[in-house]
């Protein structure tokens, strides 16, 4: 059984090493998350001390998932917002090592964003993803909203342009 768990700033530098494998064996698996190939752990280790500064400072919440004591995936929101914003939330880099797929791990990372940012009074969350990724066909399974889709957003990890799907959810 998977054991789903929020990391403090503390926790997410000292995890640094398994969260840059996930990130790199994702963006090396193609996913369209921030990063161009070639892309490899040490090269992840800069973007998760940046993700532990922002846990310090509460505009991130980090959300692991482990199985067997190794950590195989994350999900991220993003809590702090403009002054006209306190109640949304970016959902932000839903990430599964490529091995530990097909068990259910991303709905159970999105279960338990969703009750965190709850628990820190957020009422909405907003996400992007690649359109036509394996990624894109999860959230609506969730319970999310399709909002549209925005052209040439960004790039794919290999090169070439990527179209991104925008989602919302309503929390509570």
């Amino acid at each position: 059984m998977p054991d789903i768990h929020t990391l403090s700033a503390e926790e997410a530098r000292a995890a640094i090493p398994a969260l840059a494998e996930v990130l790199a064996d994702c963006v090396a698996g193609g996913a369209s998350v921030g990063f161009m190939q070639p892309y490899g752990p040490e090269d992840a280790e800069r973007y998760w001390l940046e993700v532990a500064d922002a846990i310090a400072t509460g505009g991130n919440l980090l959300l692991v998932a482990e199985l067997e004591g190794r950590i195989v995936g994350t999900v991220q929101v993003g809590a702090a917002q403009m002054p006209n914003q306190p109640h949304r939330g970016d959902l932000k880099k839903l990430l599964v090592h490529r091995s530990a797929r097909g068990r259910g791990l991303a709905r159970l990372l999105m279960e338990a964003a969703e009750r965190e940012a709850m628990r820190c009074g957020k009422t909405l969350l907003v996400l992007d993803t690649a359109t036509g990724s394996d990624a894109e066909a999860i959230y609506p399974r969730l319970g999310w909203q399709r909002v549209g889709i925005i052209p040439d957003y960004a790039l794919w990890p290999q090169g070439g342009f990527c179209d991104t799907t925008l989602f919302y959810k309503r929390l509570g």
